[in-house]
């Protein structure tokens, strides 16, 4: 059946919209639809933010007092570092700005456009003039544009105005009546409308200044680790000012006391961890991505390994979303049922229930069900049933009040009007003023409709002789509706389902089904899908009536399908969840969906059929729509999580043993093992393996069978500190022996006893890298899981290793001698004893972070 024709706006032509070609065309002419685009940072503002770089300004204080003491090598060395630095620090950049490149495109605001015919979604950026935009409630307007037609539009206008009522806007009126403007929001109604104005000429566009973005507050991750690198600066420069001054004092070398005072600085200072947070937040949300998850806040990454509870809707996200039309039933004394799967035509008794169902649906469907009855009545309606000369003259949405939708028709054959109407079975049924018996027999058929999995709705329909406006508030107005019949449709449950919600059960994580379907359809489905229904179904009607203890003690005792809930109400869930301590992430499509969305830890929007109002509520957007994507997500941030515990927890262990053995020859008199060159050198380690290689680290066996971490533990736990401390102290005392023991030996020069050092700090910090990999001290997990990345960052230092021990020139800037194979051999057999040492404290303990 074809839809039921709009008021005519456009010629046929006009209504294709733009070609794929010539909105590209525009796009590349006009530039894209954004108020301000991102400033691309240069190489040389990159390199302007790293000279006020503390460990930066310490690597060249320290070669100017090498060249000051006349050793050009050394100076020339630290150059070379300082230069490397600059590279690694500019690929990282742009490696994390092209990962941000890539998700600004998916964060952009929507908009519903007709392209070459075709209805499509695209990111708002990409709008141009010329487009045609098709608007429905909920939506964001993504650019200036005429009004070609409409149906009760309305829009909120408060972004551009201040004014928070809502404003009539109908196509043909006169001035700003007539168009709508980018940033306002679809608050009711339908239309259509051409883009006259993009980005920065657009209005909103000519007031960018008062448009200033805003500031994000900092996440309580970056809060705590701000507080941690303040804390080890302060020590670090309190520590360097007290060795410069025993260094002068008690060698008289103030030079000296100098450099001592850099190395000891340059040891302690954690620059690593904002590094460490930058990269694994802006991967994280990529690796997001890449699930078809678009991460909106840092902030959610943070709290995604902390869900314990997962509210979900129904339709579209437990199920596939892809209705069909199952039965048809026209209750009274004779029923007249058909059933889809006989293959027979429709009965003569059911074509006006269906004819009218189409009328009460949308004439350019957009939603399943609604797509699913123009489907059947194309095959199933003969050709003058389709209307050709009706038009649309007024709409009834959905309301928290009436869940039922209605359209007003008007056109040949008809005295006056017609409402079509469709909705819930038991409210649609309500208005039609059946008796006992007749309502009854309502119930009883959607009842058992529902327990076989179907969605059923109610339809109904009056004549009026209205010739127009003022039309009556909603359809329980108009007199004489008469109760046709029910639809009932079956949306099977996605195959992937009941998997993940298995996996959810073992992760510790609850979850809960809450929709506007009828209580035995939602028992159905969770059935199906493995969720527990052993407690009662909670309705909306029932829900009302319970008190805030009421509800708390219900959800106590296991409640976990919620059925008829009005958007409103999943507000009162998540409220009654969150003061249980429960750590929430809620779904949701709708614009009433916003509050909830919000107020869950993690709010989670439809990509695909929600509004943009909830997408910008939401916290996380499935852009599949899909339930195991939420799991997939829940999996990730505890892989993220987990990954972030392990590379803090290295950097925090890697600096003992460097600044304690910066520290240690001052206080016992030996020659000094470490200068800036050393510690300069171990950077170019430590840097890529704390943000590079443990970012790039796979999941943890456990992860998804372990219950939710403690949101209210703070990532620097004073266990992952002590932990730290003393994997570093391990590593400091042995280390530190081993050149005690050295030099008291005799024979060996110092620059081959320095040389042994260095390869044994070397060795253990590998030793510390490898161990660090598995939370259980599992040699397997350390040894044999892959990670490119991690073998490449070993690979490239061996071979600077190599070349400092094997070059003189090199050898000479970092005064160490020809090592023998004995001494190559002790060096590396020290790291490959402490991995041993480490994972079996690990296994053995069990204390790990």
């Amino acid at each position: 059946m074809k839809p039921h024709p709009a008021p005519p706006a456009l010629d046929d032509d006009s209504q294709q919209g733009l070609s794929p070609a010539e909105a590209a065309r525009r796009l590349a002419q006009d530039g894209p639809n954004e108020l301000s685009p991102p400033q691309h940072r240069t190489v040389w503002h990159i390199l302007a933010e790293l000279i006020r770089e503390p460990m930066l300004q310490l690597l060249l204080a320290a070669g100017a007092i090498y060249l000051l003491l006349g050793n050009r090598g050394e100076a020339l060395m630290l150059l070379a570092f300082v230069l490397l630095t600059v590279i690694i620090s500019v690929s990282q950049e742009q490696r994390t700005a092209q990962v941000l490149e890539a998700l600004r495109d998916l964060t952009s605001p929507r908009a519903l456009v007709r392209r070459g015919g075709q209805a499509q979604r695209i990111a708002g950026r990409e709008v141009v003039c010329g487009d045609l935009l098709l608007l429905e409630e909920g939506d964001r307007v993504a650019a200036d544009a005429l009004l070609l037609s409409s149906h009760d539009l309305q829009t909120d206008e408060s972004l551009l105005s201040g004014e928070s009522l809502a404003v009539d806007k109908r196509a043909g009126a006169e001035q700003e009546a007539g168009r709508v403007f980018a940033g306002s929001l679809v608050v009711g109604g339908q239309g259509l409308a051409r883009v006259t104005a993009t980005g920065v000429r657009s209005e909103i566009g000519r007031i960018g200044s008062s448009l200033a973005e805003i500031e994000i507050p900092p996440t309580p991750l970056h809060q705590q680790t701000r507080r941690l690198v303040r804390l080890f600066s302060i020590l670090g420069l309190a520590l360097s000012v007290l060795v410069l001054l025993l260094f002068g004092l008690l060698r008289g070398e103030w030079l000296g006391g100098v450099l001592a005072g850099i190395t000891l600085a340059m040891s302690m200072l954690p620059q690593e961890f904002l590094l460490i947070l930058t990269v694994f937040m802006a991967m994280g949300a990529w690796r997001l991505s890449q699930q078809r998850v678009l991460a909106r806040r840092a902030a959610t990454i943070e709290t995604l390994g902390a869900a314990t509870v997962l509210c979900s809707d129904k339709t579209g996200t437990l199920t596939v979303n892809d209705m069909a039309v199952a039965e048809l039933a026209a209750l009274g004394e004779t029923p007249v049922r058909w059933v889809a799967a006989g293959g027979q035509a429709l009965p003569e008794a059911l074509m006006d229930m269906l004819d009218v169902a189409v009328l009460a649906s949308e004439i350019a469907p957009i939603d399943a069900m609604e797509r699913a009855l123009h489907s059947l009545a194309e095959t199933q309606l003969p050709p003058e049933r389709r209307h050709p000369g009706w038009r649309l003259v007024h709409e009834y949405g959905l309301s928290p009040e009436l869940p039922a939708m209605g359209h007003v028709w008007q056109g040949e054959g008809l005295a006056g009007s017609r409402l079509a109407l469709k909705g819930a079975a038991e409210a649609v049924a309500a208005l039609c003023g059946l008796s006992e018996a007749q309502r009854a027999q309502v119930a009883a058929e959607t009842q058992a409709m529902a327990e076989r999995g179907l969605r059923v709705l109610g339809v109904a329909c009056a004549d009026a002789a209205l010739p127009g406006p003022p039309w009556p508030a909603g359809p329980q107005g108009f007199a004489g509706l008469r109760f046709l019949g029910l639809l009932a449709f079956a949306d099977p449950l996605r195959p992937e389902v009941p998997e993940a919600i298995a996996q959810c059960r073992a992760a510790g994580l609850r979850v809960l089904m809450i929709t506007g379907d009828h209580p035995a359809t939602a028992r159905a489905i969770a059935g199906q899908a493995g969720l527990d229904v052993a407690q009662p179904v909670i309705t909306g009607p029932e829900l009302a009536q319970l008190s805030d203890e009421a509800l708390r003690q219900r959800l106590a005792a296991g409640a976990s399908v919620f059925a008829r809930i009005k958007p409103q109400q999943k507000l009162r869930i998540v409220e009654a969840l969150k003061a249980q301590g429960e750590v929430v992430a809620m779904t949701g499509d709708g614009v009433n969906d916003a509050p909830s969305l919000k107020a869950a830890h993690i709010g989670i929007a439809m990509g695909g059929r929600g509004t943009d109002v909830a997408r910008e509520a939401s916290s996380l957007v499935l852009l599949d729509d899909r339930f195991s994507a939420i799991v997939g997500a829940v999996r990730l941030g505890r892989r993220i999580y987990d990954n972030l515990h392990k590379a803090m927890a290295f950097v925090l262990a890697v600096h003992v043993p460097i600044a304690g053995l910066s520290l240690l020859p001052l206080l016992f008199g030996w020659p000094l093992l470490l200068s800036p060159v050393h510690i300069a050198f171990l950077e170019l380690l430590i840097d890529p393996v704390c943000s590079i290689v443990f970012e790039a680290e796979e999941e943890e066996a456990d992860v998804m069978s372990r219950p939710p971490r403690d949101p209210a533990a703070p990532l620097f736990s004073g266990r992952l500190i002590a932990w730290s401390v003393a994997q570093g102290a391990l590593i400091l005392a042995v280390v530190g022996g081993l050149y005690a023991v050295l030099l008291g030996r005799g024979p060996m020069s110092q620059e081959a006893v320095r040389g042994t050092a260095f390869l044994a700090l070397v060795s253990c910090n590998i030793a510390l890298i490898l161990a660090s990999r598995s939370l259980s001290g599992r040699w397997r997990e350390a040894l044999l899981r892959p990670n490119r990345v991690l073998w490449q960052v070993l690979a490239a230092t061996a071979v600077l290793l190599a070349a400092v021990f094997w070059l003189a020139p090199l050898r000479e800037v970092f005064r160490f001698a020809a090592l023998s194979p004995a001494s190559l051999g002790l060096g590396l057999a020290t790291g490959g004893s402490m991995l041993l040492v480490l994972l079996l404290l690990r296994r053995w303990s069990g204390v790990h972070p």
